[in-house]
């Protein structure tokens, strides 16, 4: 209530800036901190719904995750920019890499720190192999399929190369959508190999500013102000809490293991880029 009456009377131009900050996953994986089109798409609303809005301000900070939820958070961010006519500027803060890249495009103009890093344009599937470990403890698997590729890359079993085989040839799709989004998006602004753009190598904004994958250098509030004024006004567009929340009231023991494990996942993610 009190946000829309600010909006309301509130005079001078106004630019909502949206954080986008976390690993990008679907549903509650990550919790509060991470990414799905579920937890973005009510913030986006809003943040596009805004009185006197001059653009939207896209505050970025990804390694990157799920293909699918970036390509839907992107593809709701591009809707909601022709539905209400509106430029939208991403502001790359640690990095916007493999996903968080990808979001980062669904922008027209990408602004960064020098030292943030972007790219990574690739596809990750990682896993690990227990076989050994099972047997040292005289633990034997029992699998029952219907279906001979239901079973494909069980980490109880040797790798069977076939379904190795079959796995890169998904990951060879999702990249070429990957890559193609790009390409459109960028469209006259890559310069350079694109084997060596679309590698899954990333690099510094400052490099990346050369090789076209940014726009320019700054900082979110300078380059608004140097751009609509000095009185420019930039409302964080962020969930709204529930009550007890606000309190850290509402856990419960039952959640601490999953988010132990959803913690140590995210982790590894950031590390990737020394984060």
């Amino acid at each position: 209530m009190l946000e829309w009456l600010r909006n309301r009377f509130r005079r001078g131009p106004v630019v909502p800036v949206v954080r986008l900050s976390g690993v990008i996953a679907s549903g509650s994986l990550f919790g509060p901190r991470g990414l799905s089109i579920e937890s973005t798409a009510p913030l986006l609303a809003r943040a596009f719904s805004q009185r006197h809005a001059k653009a939207v301000a896209l505050a970025i900070n990804s390694p990157g995750g799920s293909p699918v939820q970036s390509a839907l958070i992107a593809q709701r961010i591009r809707l909601l920019a022709r539905e209400k006519n509106l430029p939208v500027i991403a502001f790359v803060e640690d990095v916007a890499a493999s996903g968080g890249y990808w979001l980062a495009c669904a922008a027209d103009e990408i602004v960064a720190d020098s030292a943030s890093i972007v790219g990574s344009i690739g596809v990750i599937s990682a896993g690990f192999g227990f076989k050994d470990l099972i047997a040292r403890f005289g633990v034997e698997r029992r699998v029952h399929t219907s279906g001979e590729r239901k079973g494909m890359l069980d980490p109880f079993r040797d790798e069977n190369p076939d379904d190795v085989e079959r796995l890169k040839r998904l990951q060879a799709e999702i990249h070429d959508g990957f890559k193609g989004w790009v390409r459109e998006r960028r469209a006259g602004k890559l310069k350079g190999d694109e084997n060596e753009l679309f590698s899954g190598e990333f690099w510094t904004a400052r490099r990346g500013l050369e090789m076209g994958l940014v726009d320019s250098l700054g900082e979110l509030r300078a380059v608004l102000q140097a751009r609509y004024g000095a009185k420019v006004h930039l409302p964080v567009i962020a969930p709204r809490r529930r009550f007890f929340q606000r309190f850290g009231i509402g856990g419960s023991l039952e959640s601490i293991g999953p988010a132990t494990l959803a913690a140590l996942e995210e982790r590894a993610h950031w590390q990737r880029f020394g984060l």
